[in-house]
């Protein structure tokens, strides 16, 4: 994004701030059920497979693979530079746990569903947005 563009960022919440101010130390983490190990994005105070009620933050690994993407050409604000990237993240850790995300470090029309991807963050205020880049592995291929 340019310097002239200004997202609408996340309002933080006693639920939601470890997700949006974790990556200031460049690990990407969500809740996890500490009864059966279910891992929940968006963050909520229940766990949806087991019904729970002790969910604490975890860490990620951070990797995974491009399950769908498209490619915005529009311009939806003043300085924000076209085409980018929108993609969802089936991350490593469990079957059908999706992250919506910026790709970046990738042109759009080398994204391809299935590549290898990494996170990284990008600080704007006072979160940290995670973002996803193709893996080292994806780039040499």
């Amino acid at each position: 994004m340019s310097q002239g563009y200004q997202r609408s960022l996340p309002l933080l919440d006693d639920l939601n701030r470890f997700y949006w101010t974790s990556g200031k130390d460049g690990v990407l983490r969500m809740l996890r059920c500490q009864s059966c190990g279910h891992w929940q994005h968006p963050p909520r105070p229940v766990c949806p497979k087991c019904l729970g009620r002790k969910l604490e933050p975890d860490t990620l690994s951070g990797k995974g693979k491009v399950f769908s993407f498209t490619v915005n050409a529009k311009s939806w604000g003043p300085g924000l530079e076209v085409p980018y990237v929108i993609g969802i993240v089936m991350l490593d850790e469990q079957d059908g746990l999706q992250l919506t995300t910026n790709l970046r470090d990738v042109a759009p029309e080398d994204v391809k569903i299935g590549m290898p991807v990494e996170v990284f963050f990008e600080k704007d205020e006072d979160v940290w947005l995670p973002m996803f880049r193709p893996t080292m592995q994806a780039a040499s291929a």
